[in-house]
């Protein structure tokens, strides 16, 4: 199979809208959400919320999805409490 035409995934999609965290800092792209789960500690990132976002957040930079699912992972993981008093 050729990879003409292939697509790139794109880290670099920036939400429509920012993803505000409690300390105020802004997540504003996939690639911001992605190292802030990351970083999160093994028992929060290993939490089912934060593996769907995750999940969210790679469907939406490999196949080209609207980053709204991916933010919307995001925001649900968030409101779970859990990150809540991150500071990253």
């Amino acid at each position: 199979m050729s990879s003409v035409g292939a697509h790139l995934t794109s880290w670099d999609q920036t939400f429509f809208d920012p993803i505000e965290l409690p300390t105020r800092r802004k997540l504003a792209t996939l690639r911001d959400a992605a190292l802030y789960i990351t970083k999160l500690p093994k028992a929060e990132h290993d939490a089912k919320e934060w593996q769907a976002a995750m999940q969210a957040l790679l469907l939406v930079a490999e196949h080209d999805g609207p980053t709204m699912f991916a933010q919307i992972g995001m925001m649900r993981a968030l409101r779970t409490g859990m990150g809540q008093n991150r500071h990253r």
